[in-house]
């Protein structure tokens, strides 16, 4: 067998109909699409249209709200830090970052910044730098001997 010997199966392809191309073709003429009127023509269409009743799209309510400055923060928990430390993933030593974290394998990735929650235990002296603290988190990080600063939440322009 050579490449020049592969070919499809016999009818497993079909040539597509060309429409327009006159009469005996049977697709010719009109090619189609009925005689006059707005679906006849080229490039408009109402889409949607539903014969004068109010379309689908206009008889659903208007619901939601998108805020333009929302943030999309990592939430890690105090425990989940902890075990990162005790498995060698974390240095003690060092300020706890989004970088930090995501190095470690905390989070996925920086998204807008990290909100450190406060469930679990910690035990290790930590200075945390990140975008927010729940109450729990910073009594947790305090009792622990360790800090938290809040980062300053970068200005975005509408």
């Amino acid at each position: 067998m050579k490449l020049t010997d592969i070919r499809d199966n016999e009818g497993a392809t079909k040539k597509r109909m060309r429409v327009g191309r006159g009469i005996g073709s049977g697709k010719g003429k009109t090619g189609g699409r009925g005689v006059k009127g707005q679906t006849s023509r080229s490039g408009v269409r109402i889409k949607g249209f539903e014969g004068g009743q109010m379309p689908l799209y206009r008889r659903l309510p208007k619901r939601g709200f998108w805020n333009p400055f929302s943030r999309d923060l990592n939430e890690v928990n105090v425990g989940r830090v902890q075990e990162a430390i005790d498995a060698g993933k974390l240095d003690a030593a060092a300020p706890v970052t989004v970088e930090a974290l995501v190095a470690a394998g905390i989070c996925a990735r920086a998204r807008d910044g990290v909100k450190i929650l406060g469930q679990g235990e910690l035990t290790a002296k930590l200075v945390f730098e990140v975008a927010g603290a729940s109450k729990n988190a910073v009594s947790a990080i305090e009792k622990a001997g360790g800090s938290v600063k809040i980062l300053a939440q970068p200005v975005v322009e509408a």
